[in-house]
Formats: structure tokens, sequence, C-alpha cells
């Protein structure tokens, strides 16, 4: 017998995309319920944990809009790389916090994906304590029911809430995502910006988002 699984790091048709974007969004929203049962139950470390795991396993969706977009051997493995990385899925858990804090125009939530910020490392570090006893500091035991109280199992809940939308990707979505962003993928943030509100008014001529002001152009330049 195989003594582990071996992880695929090759590209992936539109449809295999399509099919990963909806497994993980159904995976999101069933940790996410799962969290509030536990939330519900008291027990908070749990419902920590697996509320950040909803968090991280919502966060793979972008990651495989990344990887329909690799061109290259490299831009693949580097997306793969990414889906495989806590800190890379779990990067826009402080999106409510920000919004919170005025943030409303696309550019306004940059510093979520800022490499040098330590907010991923963060939630990865919460849900290590909210699983698992160590010994921290001077020689101090962790134990998890004493670190996560209800407060912080509580918001956590509420921003893997957030998230947990299991609403399907076709193929059509993923193959106007490739025709308009590919093209100005990691250039210049005014043609990216210009590419997403061509893509989302596709997405409204396919039928795929609601017709009516292009949400996406609104959020850049006026703000949610």
């Amino acid at each position: 017998m195989k003594k582990r699984l071996d992880s695929y790091k090759g590209k992936l048709t539109v449809d295999q995309i399509a099919e990963g974007i909806n497994a993980a969004k159904k995976n999101a929203k069933r940790l996410f319920e799962d969290a509030n049962l536990l939330l519900e139950a008291g027990r908070f470390p749990s419902a920590a944990a697996l509320a950040i795991l909803s968090i991280e396993e919502a966060g793979k969706v972008s990651i495989l809009r990344e990887l329909a977009l690799a061109k290259t051997t490299g831009d693949v493995n580097e997306a793969w790389n990414h889906y495989r990385s806590h800190t890379k899925k779990n990067a826009t858990w402080l999106l409510p916090q920000f919004a919170q804090q005025g943030a409303r125009k696309l550019e306004d939530f940059k510093a979520l994906f800022d490499e040098s910020s330590d907010h991923p490392y963060i939630l990865d570090q919460v849900k290590q304590i909210a699983f698992y006893t160590d010994c921290l500091g001077k020689a101090h035991w962790s134990l998890p029911q004493d670190v996560i109280d209800e407060s912080l199992a509580k918001t956590l809940t509420q921003i893997a809430s957030i998230f947990a939308k299991d609403k399907n990707v076709t193929k059509t979505e993923i193959d106007l995502w490739i025709k308009h962003i590919g093209p100005v993928w990691n250039q210049a943030p005014s043609w990216m910006n210009h590419a997403l509100c061509n893509w989302y008014r596709a997405m409204q001529e396919a039928g795929l988002a609601p017709l009516g002001e292009n949400e996406i152009e609104k959020f850049i330049k006026r703000g949610i």
C-alpha cells in the first residue's frame, strides 16, 4: 500500500477548474455549518478551528482562478504552492475588519495581500492553538480551552459565514475569466481593473450575473 496520496501539480482543464471551485465552496459551507454547531454547543476551540478551516477552503477559489490563468510551468507550480499553503488561502480573513474601518473601494483592500503582512500567520497560529496543546513562551503549557473563548470563536465563525457561499461556478464563467483577465494578469492595476469590469459585463450578458449596474465597476470606482 502507498504510504501517502500523491498531490497533483499539473495543468487543469476549464471543467476541472470549475469542479475544483465548486468542491471548495461546498466544503467551506459544510465546515462553517459544523463550526456553528460547535459554537452553539459551547465547544469554542473546535468551533474556532473549523471556522478557520472554512476560511482556508473558501480561499482556494481565488487560487484556482489563478491556476486557470497559468501560462508556464512556473506559473502552474506557483499556483499549486499557493493552493497548498495555509497562509495563502487565509489572506482575506481580515476583510470584514477592513470594511468596518472604512475600506470601500478595491484599492482600500490591497493591504490584505501585502507579502510583508503577518495577519495570515496569526490566523494560522490561532488554528494551531485551537487544536493542540503546546509549550510556549517561558515553558507555559497552552490548552485550547484556556486560550480560545466564546468571543473569538464567534468572531471567526461570523467571518467564515461571509465566505461560505456555495453558489456553483460554471465552465462558461471560467472561460470568460480566462478570456478577459488572462491577457492582463499580473500587469498594470489599471488594466486589471478594466478587465475585471469587462469580465463582469460579459457575465451579465451570459446570464451569470444580475443585470443592471456593473457591480465590479461600482466597487472599483465608488466602493461598496
